[in-house]
Formats: C-alpha cells, structure tokens, sequence
C-alpha cells in the first residue's frame, strides 16, 4: 500500500468503524451533534439515588443493555450525578400493563416534595391515574398541563422514543417523534396551571433552575434504553 493509499485508509478508517457500533442498539449521533450517553449501558456509572450518594440497594437494575425498574421492589427515585441547564434529553422506554412512572428534570434536592417538573410515562388506558384525565396522561406535564389529545402513544409493553428541550424558559415534550406539549418556565400560564395543581404549595416549583435528571419509581415495572443528552446554549 503506498503513502497516498495508506492516508486515505487511516482517515476513512474511525468513519466506518463509527457506523458499526450502536447507543445501547440505536444508531450512534454524530460527535458533531454534541450528543452523550447518561446510561452506558452496563453500569450505573453516573447515577445515585434521590438524597443519597450511592445507588439504592433495590428497585433497579441492568440487564441487556437496559436500565429496568424492577416492578414490586420499592428502592427510591435516582437521579443522575450532574445538573443540566440548557439541554435537549432523548430516551427510549417501554412500561408495563397498568404501568406507572415518569422522567422529571431541573430537579433539585432542596424541595423532596415536588423535586421537578415531571414528564409521565404511563399506561393510559390501564392505569387508574392515567384515567383521570389529560394532565395525568403521557407525555403531559404532570398534573399541570395536558400534552395535545392525539399524541401517538404506543400500547404497554412496547418501547417509545422520548425527548424534552429546554432552552431558556422554554421547553417542549416530543412522543414518537411528535411535539406534543410545549410551555414557558415561570409563565403566567404556568403559574395559573400551578395554582389548580398539587404543587401549588411547593415554592419554586416550575421556575428555570439548573437540575438534575431523574427516573421515578413509582413501584411498577418499567424500561429504559439510549438515555442520552447534549446541552444546548441558553437562547
């Protein structure tokens, strides 16, 4: 192989072995687009329970390349170790028949009660909480704003594709590729949502801070996959 060969073969080499391995089994986001992973896949490297320094002694585990809350043991909410301010969050998740549980992030560890704004996950049609209307449904800003009524929720037990940007004050929830809720922080709207909200009590709450990202454990059965993260500039 000559020089000229051996220089085309040593800069095309990282591209082709780059198409060849995956995120946790979805395609790997180009390093341009500033994309990391929060769940490698194999540990819980990066993670720790809410109000503790370790990971709870249950509730959760790793298993084929999946983080999975394990239904019926109660180990405590887990967030991740570093704060985000501006970001974009994507995950893939699938949760159990009748299942509940949700992503809440800019959560912070100075309010237990209403930690940070909640996107849920859960079975609408199976589970009770899911029934009481579109504030407890997918997607929603839980029990404060309702994500649009045709969001393109698959049935339990089969994996969805997640995303919420926030940017500034703004934020938005996407479903299955499908913007579904968008809001301002610390909005008049917000606020009046707040207000007629279980967390019209909690100080703070719904307000722009700089937080962690958590998942809940809610008891129910639940699995996550390519949780990963790139931030963003403040707008």
């Amino acid at each position: 192989m000559d020089i000229r060969s051996r220089l085309i073969f040593s800069l095309t080499l990282p591209a082709l072995l780059s198409g060849c391995f995956s995120l946790n089994g979805a395609a790997a986001k180009a390093d341009s687009d500033r994309w990391r992973l929060l769940f490698d896949g194999k540990t819980f490297n990066g993670w720790r329970g809410y109000g503790m320094k370790t990971m709870p002694a249950k509730g959760w585990k790793v298993e084929d390349g999946i983080l999975k809350k394990v239904g019926g043991e109660h180990g405590g909410d887990i967030i991740t170790d570093k704060t985000f301010d501006n970001f974009e969050l994507g995950w893939e998740w699938r949760i159990s028949s009748r299942g509940n549980n949700g992503i809440k992030y800019l959560v912070t560890e100075d309010r237990p009660s209403a930690p940070g704004p909640e996107y849920q996950m859960i079975d609408d049609k199976g589970n009770e909480d899911g029934k009481l209307g579109p504030k407890h449904a997918t997607a929603s800003f839980y029990d404060v704003l309702p994500p649009s009524p045709d969001e393109p929720l698959k049935n339990a037990g089969e994996w969805n594709s997640s995303r919420v940007l926030i940017q500034g004050n703004h934020v938005e929830h996407w479903l299955n590729g499908k913007k579904v809720l968008e809001y301002e922080l610390g909005s008049d709207a917000v606020k009046a949502a707040l207000a007629k909200s279980k967390f019209r009590s909690a100080p703070g709450f719904g307000s722009k801070i700089k937080g962690h990202i958590m998942l809940t454990d809610h008891h129910d059965e639940c699995w996550f996959r390519n949780i990963k993260i790139r931030e963003l500039p403040s707008k």
